[in-house]
């Protein structure tokens, strides 16, 4: 994958410089585009900060004129995160500051708006109490009118209690709490009939948009609603009246020929509503905006199969599992810009959509979903306590706000209510052991499903799905057949064979008793290997096991798409597309076949081999390679599509030559799902890796998708003219090191850690007349001591609920390679002689570690997972070795570290070459 071309440069601080009292507000741009006043005031910044550490009764008695502030914290950030300025210390705090209201605001009416607090939080002015909200994820606004002196500076406190209570909505905070404030707060100057919501839903079948226009509460008098449509260069204006004593009016707006919001098109229509009455009705003014865009369900041409539809279009869903953290600011973001550039990541390889997981996302940053092209799905957070009435309440309050204040917003074409069964077990006892046991009550499963009916009839427009399912729990009633599945790369075929074969209308597969699958979309809503080894795999290569699952993803048509575990890395999955930082991960895919990136495993037009990506065989025999195209788009690229085909053959010897290359070409239409003829290719009879180099092309010679298939070869044949002695990589005849010594895999790698060498002895022949050249050969990398290989560290850690601990502390973990480099300075001498002194310039793991994977035992753990090393190639001189006393002579190469930073040798069966440490003669 290519370098990320945003600018992240301090990305922690990329505050924009807006001032206000002379400081700089953080998040100064208006924090609603969908709706929007124009006269308001950020309360973002500094204000004055106390936790309370002490039980304070009664609601009457918490507020105390006299209250000292003695910190100060940085708003929006939840307390207890780096951008606040604070540590957590209390559940308990106190915010102050003074506010003034210019006095043009006089006729109008002023709220105070918190974009979201978790969980109850309670406001006064001048120490009147103005009101007390309780709920973590949605909006909410107190009028301060009546207490409001236009001109003058008056005192502002809330406390925000954030202690926690088994029924209210948690989601995944674990990876750090947002804690108080955690989105923007500001005044808003409204009208003084003023609208609670309007929203559109767009109808691009019949060339228009249905309106709903919300009062907060019937309206007093005759009021007239004008709206002012604009597309580009043309405006629509549209007037309508609402009658008295209505607090609710629905009609429709005639879009003729409306430009479609789609993924590769957003175009949005942006709208001035003018609410107005009488003289004495001061107008409401917001800006919004809408896409037309349809979301439904359609058959897959030439099948059966139903597919999630945009525009009339069956999609296929390539999404990614957004848990939508930032390491300082926890749930809440450094800049509008790192916004932008979260959604520009996720375009920028190829995705369709992401998932935001149990978070009401913020919404700038579905704005710029909306605004550059990328598909939501928008959860509903999770309690972690028991379906009671609270939790209950909790749920149906947010979900209902939830869908009030996003509904516009295009990008969103999936509501998820519940995430596998979370906070939806009942105690119904306890075991021999004393352990509570657990259930998900068929009551609870009553009221999931009605939960989802509740989301249909708040918003018929898009997809609902009552419970995104895992680990042996079902559905209820639900627009979408989702699954979570966490699988080693070997295992997805068996998987998608049993879940297909269940996959058909009254199946109750999948779906809790009384409740069957009707003729749902199928699609997996969580994917990827980390959950998919004993434990979890740590930081680790994902791009092997990905390419193997998308590879077989592609030959599956009856599942409509998958969401990868996950965008970025969090605090205990390091399986990101980026790190946590949103810096670089290498997949290593571009030094495989060049050009090759994510983008061509997410490419519309796709060419698998199947699961095998990686196979042993005999030198000099012919294969076949299985090859299914799978279509997935209606674009127009011809009639027929071209195959380029390119074998290249790595020997023992490290060295690349290519074998064959081939075109063939093959007939073409959209959305065609195709077994094809399998390809068949004849392998050198030289052990090595050979690597079949794939590419998909249009009649043009335009790529549209790369792949790649490698073999281990094992040959009968040698390299002509050379001879080679060979060591395994454990054979040394000497070392020592520092800190740890091990091997991996009965000896396919040894270690050395800390500072220390490696000593290979090797017998050679007598007679060296007639050798040209001779060289030492070896694959070897830098050697980091993760925290899982010290003798100390206790790896019995609980890594599914967000333990902090480091990347490399799982068992299966080898960290992925990345733009942190761990180079290490070795120094190898020949027979006591300084031969090479040389940088090993990382530790690397990704998809180049072919052998590494490819030789795995199949038992859910990994060893050293895709790590490799560097070719080391060190000529030697023919005179200094050879015999002058009739007696076979022997070479000792001693490769040691120069400083503190270790070695790893690998042997013929691991890293990326299939090599042993070697000498190699050339006759």
């Amino acid at each position: 994958m290519k370098p990320f071309a945003f600018a992240l440069m301090g990305f922690l601080f990329l505050y924009l410089p807006t001032k206000s009292s002379g400081q700089t507000i953080p998040l100064p741009e208006h924090p609603r585009p969908d709706f929007e006043r124009k006269v308001w005031q950020n309360l973002n910044g500094q204000w004055a900060f106390e936790f309370d550490k002490t039980d304070v009764g009664k609601k009457e008695k918490w507020y105390d004129e006299k209250r000292t502030f003695s910190n100060k914290i940085n708003v929006p950030f939840p307390w207890g995160s780096q951008l606040s300025g604070l540590e957590d210390e209390a559940d308990i705090g106190w915010y102050q500051r003074t506010i003034r209201v210019d006095k043009s605001w006089r006729n109008k009416r002023t709220f105070l708006t918190v974009g979201a607090s978790d969980w109850e939080t309670t406001v006064w002015l001048d120490g009147q109490l103005i009101g007390q909200h309780q709920g973590g994820y949605v909006p909410f606004s107190f009028e301060l009118t009546d207490f409001i002196q236009y001109g003058k500076k008056q005192n502002l406190v809330i406390r925000v209690d954030d202690a926690r209570r088994d029924f209210t909505l948690y989601g995944k905070q674990g990876y750090g709490n947002a804690r108080g404030i955690w989105q923007t707060i500001y005044l808003e100057a409204r009208g003084t009939q003023y609208l609670d919501a309007i929203h559109f839903t767009p109808d691009i079948d019949d060339e228009k948009v249905d309106v709903t226009v919300y009062l907060p509460e019937a309206a007093k008098e005759s009021l007239t609603l004008d709206l002012q449509i604009k597309e580009d260069e043309r405006t629509i204006d549209f007037q309508t009246v609402i009658p008295k004593e209505k607090q609710k009016i629905d009609f429709s707006v005639d879009l003729p020929n409306p430009k479609l919001w789609s993924l590769d098109t957003p175009n949005l229509y942006f709208v001035k509503a003018t609410l107005s009455g009488k003289k004495s009705v001061t107008s409401d003014e917001v800006y919004t905006y809408f896409g037309m865009r349809k979301i439904s369900v359609e058959k897959l041409p030439n099948t059966n199969i139903p597919y999630v539809a945009l525009n009339n279009k069956p999609i296929y869903l390539q999404l990614a599992l957004d848990q939508s953290y930032h390491p300082e600011g926890f749930y809440t973001f450094p800049s509008d810009q790192f916004l932008q550039e979260e959604i520009m990541r996720s375009k920028s390889i190829g995705l369709n959509g992401i998932r935001t997981h149990i978070k009401v996302e913020i919404p700038r940053k579905l704005y710029w979903a909306d605004k550059l092209g990328l598909l939501v799905m928008e959860d509903l957070p999770n309690s972690w306590g028991e379906p009671d009435e609270k939790m209950r309440n909790e749920s149906t309050y947010t979900l209902k706000e939830m869908i009030k204040r996003d509904y516009n917003h295009p990008s969103i074409f999936s509501w998820v209510v519940f995430n596998e069964t979370w906070g939806l077990f009942t105690k119904t006892g306890e075991n021999a052991n004393g352990k509570p046991i657990r259930e998900y009550l068929p009551s609870t499963q009553n009221w999931v499903a009605s939960m989802y009916y509740l989301a249909k009839s708040l918003d018929g427009s898009r997809i609902v799905e009552d419970n995104s399912i895992c680990c042996g729990r079902g559905h209820t009633e639900t627009d979408l057949y989702s699954w979570h599945v966490y699988l080693p790369g070997y295992a997805w075929n068996d998987y998608l064979d049993n879940l297909t074969a269940n996959n058909y209308p009254g199946s109750s597969f999948d779906f809790e008793e009384g409740f069957t699958q009707r003729n749902q979309p199928n699609i997996n809503s969580e994917c990827g290997n980390v959950w998919g080894y004993e434990g979890s795999t740590g930081d680790v290569d994902w791009s092997w096991d990905y390419h193997r699952m998308i590879n077989t993803f592609r030959q599956y048509p009856k599942v409509g798409g998958w969401l990868y575990t996950e965008h970025h890395d969090v605090i205990n999955e390091w399986n990101g597309y980026w790190r946590f930082d949103r810096s670089e991960k290498e997949t290593g895919l571009g030094k495989i076949v060049e050009g090759m990136t994510l983008n061509d495993l997410h490419a519309d037009i796709y060419l698998s081999t199947g699961n095998e990506i990686c196979r042993t065989v005999k030198g000099g025999r012919m294969v076949e390679v299985p090859l299914f195209l799978s279509s997935m788009t209606d674009k127009n690229i011809g009639e027929s599509v071209d195959i380029s085909s390119e074998l290249e053959h790595t020997n023992y010897l490290g060295q690349t030559t290519p074998i064959s290359t081939n075109l063939q070409t093959i007939s073409y239409q959209p959305y065609m799902q195709k077994q094809l003829q399998p390809m068949k290719v004849t392998l050198p009879n030289i052990s090595g890796v050979s690597t079949l180099k794939l590419k998909l092309l249009d009649a043009s010679g335009n790529v549209l998708q790369r792949n790649f298939m490698h073999f281990e070869v094992l040959g009968s044949e040698e390299v002509p003219d050379t001879k080679t002695i060979s060591l395994s990589a454990n054979d040394f005849s000497d070392a020592d090191w520092s800190k740890k010594q091990w091997e991996v895999l009965d000896g396919k790698k040894v270690n050395g850690a800390g500072k220390g060498f490696f000593e290979y002895t090797f017998a050679i022949p007598a007679n060296l007349a007639e050798v040209k050249n001779a060289y030492f050969l070896v694959e070897a990398s830098a050697k980091e001591l993760f925290i899982k290989d010290q003798e100390s560290y206790d790896n019995n850690q609980d890594f599914m609920k967000g333990s902090r601990v480091a990347p490399s502390s799982n068992p299966n973990s080898y960290p992925m390679s990345d733009e942190t480099m761990y180079p290490s300075d070795i120094i190898v001498s020949v027979n006591g002689k300084k031969a090479l002194r040389t940088t090993l310039k990382d530790d690397p793991a990704d998809h180049r570690g072919v052998l590494s994977w490819h030789n795995q035992l199949k038992d859910r753990k990994l060893r050293e997972a895709g790590s490799y090393g560097y070719l080391i190639r060190i000529p030697l001189n023919i005179s200094e070795i050879t015999s002058t006393d009739g007696v076979n002579p022997t070479v000792k190469v001693k490769i040691a570290t120069a400083g503190e930073n270790g070695i790893a040798i690998y042997g013929k069966d691991f890293g990326r070459y299939m090599i042993d440490p070697s000498l190699v003669f050339e006759y």
